[in-house]
């Protein structure tokens, strides 16, 4: 997977803190955590020394547990908590996490003409330009230029050094650091790692024509990512020539690139 390919999954950001640093916000020193196991507080208050000890996901895999190993004869199935296996986990731990935030932490400046709606976390030396609407929560790092005429939705998360232009639509998605996404273009459920460089008028595609969850490649074998909404996932160092298109589920490996006018079919490799 092409951000896998470049860090591990517990330096990812999620809101812009690394993963591992999410189990510490937990508050439990007395739970041992699985390294790539997304915990919500609220399963997590269901361990207790006179039990459950352990805290188990959807396919019973343990995410949390009291003392050096689970007890899996004493257990509680999460509902918001699960492993992080594929790309499309990040999202919805990003989701879950953004969407949690319950105050607002506004370091940098944010113009007059600009419209917040939701709670933000907006660090310092980043700019809001006028024209630029914000719906829902959202996380922006710093020294980010932001608009003007944006429009950042459904609980994403920016990174630090980011530059979003001209009239972009950013929704439900992670963007890392350093990364800069052109003018009149459009990203939705989707992951760009850092150093991306979305050219004027590149668009993901999110949705199925009939509706149904999305499906991608993993390896040789088609996997059901149980997402209605799902767009791309983007490595590091990746461009895109101007309008570029992107059908959904598909995967731009670290370093690639699309020429102007292009339609990303299918995952794109490195060229040998």
């Amino acid at each position: 997977m092409p951000i896998f390919s470049e860090r591990a999954i517990e330096d990812f950001p999620i809101g812009n803190l690394p993963f591992s640093e999410h189990h510490k916000l937990c508050g439990r020193d007395d739970v041992q955590f699985h390294s790539q196991a997304w915990v919500s507080p609220e399963d997590l208050a269901h361990l207790s020394s006179d039990g459950p000890t352990s805290l188990l996901g959807a396919q019973g895999a343990p995410l949390a547990w009291l003392g050096n190993y689970p007890d899996l004869e004493a257990t509680h199935t999460a509902d918001n908590s699960f492993l992080v296996v594929h790309p499309w986990d990040l999202i919805r731990a990003n989701e879950l996490y953004v969407g949690s935030i319950e105050e607002d932490v506004i370091e940098g400046d944010v113009h007059s003409m600009a419209v917040i709606g939701g709670k933000v976390r907006i660090g310092k030396g980043t700019r809001i330009l006028p024209g630029v609407v914000i719906e829902g929560n959202v996380v922006i790092g710093a020294n980010c230029k932001i608009g003007p005429n944006c429009y950042i939705r459904g609980n994403t998360s920016i990174g630090d050094h980011c530059h979003i232009g001209n009239a972009v639509e950013i929704k439900n998605s992670i963007l890392l650091s350093h990364t800069n996404v052109g003018h009149l273009s459009y990203v939705g459920d989707s992951i760009l790692g850092e150093r991306v460089n979305f050219g004027a008028g590149t668009v993901t595609s999110n949705l199925r024509h009939d509706g149904k969850t999305h499906r991608t490649m993993v390896g040789d074998v088609l996997v059901n990512t149980g997402r209605r909404k799902f767009g791309c996932i983007v490595g590091d160092g990746v461009h895109t020539g101007i309008n570029t298109s992107i059908y959904p589920g598909r995967k731009l490996f670290p370093g690639t690139s699309t020429r102007p006018g292009e339609i990303v079919q299918r995952d794109l490799h490195p060229s040998p």
